[in-house]
C-alpha cells in the first residue's frame, strides 16, 4: 500500500514535470511554445494507450507483472526524455513514459476499487490524494533547481521507479470480486452480470438489463470526462481569469496553487468520509459545492477562495465513483478502462473546447461556463443515483 502510494506521488511529479520545463526544452530544441506544449500531449496520449492496452491484459496476466512492466516502461520514458538527442526521440519517450503512466494509474485504481471492501472508496481517496502530492512537489523542485536541469530531474525519476519493482510481492495476481456496499446497487450489478455474462462481456448485450448497463456506462462516461475537463479548467484559467478581473499575475499564480493543494486535501479529507456515505452521496454533494462554488467565482472579490471551494469539492469524485461503477457494472469487465480513458481525453479536450468558447464569450465568463458544464455533472450523478438504485427486474 505505501509503495502504491509513493508511486502515484510518482506519477503526479511525472505529469507536472513537462509544463516547467518548456522553457528549456524550449532553448535546447528551438521549439515553438505548442511544439514544445507536445511533450505533454504525447504522455497523455500515451497515458491512453496504456489505460487500453493493460486492461486488455488484465485476467490474462498477472496483476505483478503488469505493474512491473508499467514501471519499468514508465522508467524508460523517462530517462529517454533526459538524454533525447533531438525533439522527435524525447516526443517518442514520453509517449513510453505516458504508456507505463497509463498502465499505473490504471492497474493501481482497479485493484484498490475491488481489493478492500466496503473500505475500498476511501482507500481510493487516500491512493490519489498522493497524486496530488507529486502534481504540488514536481513544480515545486524544478523552480528550486531551475528548468535547465531538467535533465537530472527526469533522470532521478526514473530512478526512484526501480525500487517499487521490489515491492509487489504484496499484489495477488488474482483481482478479487467487488464487495458490494448497498442493496440497490448489489441488485443492480448482479442483474447485468448476469446479462453481461450471457450475452457479451464487454457491453452487457441486446437485452434490456444490457441496453441499461450501456446507458449506466455511458453517462459515467460523462461524468468523468465532463468534471476531468472541468478539473484540467480551472487549472488553465484560473490565472487567466483573476488577472482579468483586477488581480496580479502573482496571485494569480498562487490562488492556483491553493486550488491544487484543495484538491490534495479534499482526498485526504475524503476518505473518512467515505466510510461512514454511500459513494452517491459523495458525488452528489460534491458536484452540487463545485457548481456553487463556480458561480460564486464570477464574483471577483470572492473569486480566489471560490476557485479553493472547487477543488475541495472536486476532490473525490474521480476516486469515488471508480468503485461505484465496480459495483454496479461488475460484467462489463472493461468498464473500468473505457471510463479512465476518456477521463484521459477528456482533460486533453478541455483546453482547446474551452478555448474556443472563450474566444466567443470573453475571459470573464470562464466560471460561469464551467458552472454549466458542472450543472451536468450533477444532472449525470442523480440520474445514475436513481438509476442505479432501482430494485432489479
Amino acid at each position: 500500500m505505501v509503495a502504491s502510494c509513493f508511486g502515484f506521488v510518482l506519477i503526479g511529479a511525472l505529469q507536472a514535470l513537462y509544463g516547467p520545463s518548456i522553457p528549456a526544452l524550449r532553448e535546447e530544441f528551438g521549439l515553438s511554445p505548442s511544439a514544445a506544449g507536445l511533450g505533454l500531449s504525447a504522455h497523455f496520449a500515451g497515458g491512453v494507450v496504456g489505460v487500453l492496452l493493460f486492461d486488455r491484459r488484465f485476467g490474462r496476466t498477472g496483476n505483478r507483472r503488469i505493474l512491473a512492466v508499467a514501471y519499468l516502461l514508465m522508467a524508460a520514458g523517462a530517462a529517454g526524455f533526459a538524454l533525447a538527442p533531438d525533439w522527435p526521440f524525447a516526443i517518442l519517450a514520453a509517449l513510453l513514459a505516458g504508456i507505463g503512466f497509463g498502465g499505473i494509474d490504471y492497474g493501481l485504481n482497479r485493484l484498490f476499487a475491488t481489493g478492500f471492501g466496503r473500505r475500498s472508496t476511501a482507500m481510493l481517496n487516500i491512493l490519489n490524494a498522493h497524486f496530488g502530492v507529486g502534481a504540488i512537489l514536481g513544480p515545486a523542485v524544478i523552480g528550486a533547481v531551475g528548468s535547465e536541469h531538467y535533465p537530472a530531474l527526469f533522470l532521478a525519476f526514473a530512478l526512484a521507479n526501480l525500487p517499487l519493482l521490489f515491492c509487489l510481492r504484496g499484489v495477488k495476481d488474482h483481482t478479487p470480486q467487488p464487495a458490494f456496499a448497498d442493496t440497490g446497487a448489489a441488485a443492480t450489478a448482479s442483474a447485468a452480470t448476469a446479462s453481461a455474462d450471457s450475452v457479451s462481456p464487454d457491453t452487457g448485450g441486446t437485452t434490456p438489463v444490457g441496453a441499461a448497463l450501456r446507458s449506466v456506462l455511458a453517462v459515467f462516461v460523462t461524468l468523468y470526462v465532463l468534471h476531468v475537463g472541468i478539473e484540467a479548467g480551472v487549472g488553465g484559467w484560473e490565472p487567466t481569469h483573476l488577472e482579468s478581473v483586477g488581480y496580479g499575475a502573482g496571485a494569480a499564480a498562487t490562488a492556483t496553487s491553493v486550488y491544487w493543494l484543495m484538491m490534495t486535501l479534499g482526498r485526504f479529507l475524503a476518505a473518512p468520509v467515505a466510510l461512514r456515505f454511500s459513494a452517491q452521496a459523495i458525488i452528489t454533494v460534491s458536484c452540487a459545492g463545485m457548481t456553487a462554488c463556480l458561480l460564486l467565482a464570477a464574483i471577483p472579490d470572492v473569486a480566489p477562495y471560490a476557485y479553493a471551494g472547487v477543488g475541495l469539492f472536486i476532490a473525490p469524485i474521480f476516486p469515488t465513483g471508480l468503485p461505484w461503477l465496480s459495483r454496479v457494472a461488475p460484467g462489463a469487465r472493461r468498464a473500468g478502462a473505457i471510463v479512465m480513458a476518456a477521463s484521459m481525453l477528456g482533460g486533453v479536450a478541455a483546453g482547446p473546447a474551452l478555448g474556443k468558447i472563450i474566444e466567443w464569450s470573453g475571459v470573464r465568463a470562464v466560471p460561469l461556463i464551467l458552472a454549466a458544464v458542472s450543472a451536468a455533472c450533477l444532472a449525470a450523478t442523480l440520474w445514475l443515483t436513481r438509476t442505479t438504485s432501482r430494485p432489479s427486474p
